[in-house]
């Protein structure tokens, strides 16, 4: 269940209340793809960089260790030792992504698998019980990645098929909740909102999966070759037509930037690779924008990442020694810079959050770029 607690212009502060516990939105999830953070973070550090929300990969878990396994283990939360709530993805970003490998039936999709090449198909029902098997909190509904740019008529058969698919999910996950081995039988659903760089045909969208009365909605097929104007040109015309009383999902999307531009526009979950992927290139983000640290200006730098920061990096070590252990190729190296990028981002979601609550979200964001663009003193 959302509640939403302020609204300041068109961002929205809530809660949404989950059977794994309540997320304090807008959220920024960190991106766990098969059940780890990337660069040896543990659940246990997650908790320690405040951590709302984890999101795991339904197709790379399917192929490894597969779902099954997992249901056996006790579910995704037993398994991997997390008690807060897990977002799962359907599967179907992955499956479109395979483009060489992959044919799609109004039935589900047919491809191979990206580890040894054998067959998987799946669909609305499998999406489900994959998601159902792994225990989610939330799972996603199963919809095509449209990729970009498509004509239109392309977009509106597939959107038309989408849909189609949405209503399948609905109906397997209201299934699987009712079985008695159902492990979380309180898991809940997103739908989807496609529809390219079209506007009128994502507004439709969002008109059509509105009536399925579902627990979230998300805005996908964004991030995959827009400009970042047509993507927030986009997230305008749509999130008014999602409701306002159910949490709003920007899949894939997540620089600071993005994720303040989204904000101010009515979203309130993200997720993005880019805080452990590139903390694990040596990059940190900052308040004074993102840092290379394999250059040689902080070799001899006494500084922590970002000065004021909590994060275990900056509470103990200096540029320099992050830096030697880059160049060194030792793994504490990328662990300490994947640890600051999602503290960065976690705290910079409760920053955003008071920010509304307070009514200043215009001027908070107004600071916020320009300490980006300004760069370091």
């Amino acid at each position: 269940m959302y509640k939403l607690i302020a609204r300041d212009g068109n961002a929205k502060r809530g809660e949404f209340h989950t059977v794994h516990g309540t997320i304090q939105t807008p959220v920024f999830m960190n991106v766990g793809t098969a059940a780890a953070i990337k660069g040896a973070v543990s659940t246990e550090d997650l908790c320690n960089i405040k951590t709302q929300v984890e999101l795991s990969n339904t197709y790379h878990l399917h192929v490894r260790p597969g779902d099954k396994v997992v249901k056996q283990m006790g579910g995704l939360h037993k398994f991997m030792v997390w008690d807060k709530p897990i977002l799962t993805d359907s599967g179907g970003f992955q499956v479109f992504s395979l483009a060489g490998l992959r044919k799609i039936k109004e039935e589900g999709v047919s491809f191979r698998s990206h580890i040894d090449g054998h067959k998987i198909f799946m669909g609305p029902e499998e999406s489900m019980q994959i998601q159902s098997n792994l225990a989610s909190t939330i799972a996603m509904a199963f919809d095509e990645c449209i990729p970009n740019p498509s004509t239109r008529d392309y977009v509106i058969n597939s959107v038309a098929r989408t849909t189609r698919w949405l209503e399948r999910c609905k109906k397997e996950m209201n299934r699987l909740n009712s079985l008695e081995d159902t492990i979380n039988k309180n898991q809940m659903l997103f739908g989807i909102n496609q529809g390219g760089t079209y506007a009128d045909i994502r507004i439709e969208h969002a008109k059509r999966i509105s009536e399925f009365d579902l627990d979230g909605y998300a805005i996908g097929g964004l991030a995959v070759g827009e400009s970042h104007e047509e993507m927030y040109h986009i997230i305008e015309e749509t999130v008014p037509y999602l409701p306002l009383e159910k949490p709003t999902y920007l899949m894939g999307v997540g620089t600071p930037e993005n994720i303040l531009e989204a904000v101010e526009r009515g979203v309130d979950f993200f997720d993005c690779v880019y805080p452990t992927r590139n903390g694990r290139h040596g990059h940190a983000y900052t308040n004074h924008g993102k840092m290379n640290l394999m250059n040689a200006k902080y070799e001899l730098d006494e500084r922590p990442l970002d000065a004021g920061c909590g994060c275990p990096a900056c509470r103990r070590y200096s540029r320099s020694y992050i830096r030697h252990l880059l160049k060194a190729k030792e793994m504490l190296g990328l662990r300490l810079l994947v640890l600051h990028n999602l503290y960065f981002y976690n705290t910079m979601m409760e920053e955003i959050r008071d920010a509304i609550e307070n009514g200043e979200f215009k001027a908070y964001k107004k600071a916020k770029l320009e300490g980006f663009q300004r760069g370091e003193d």
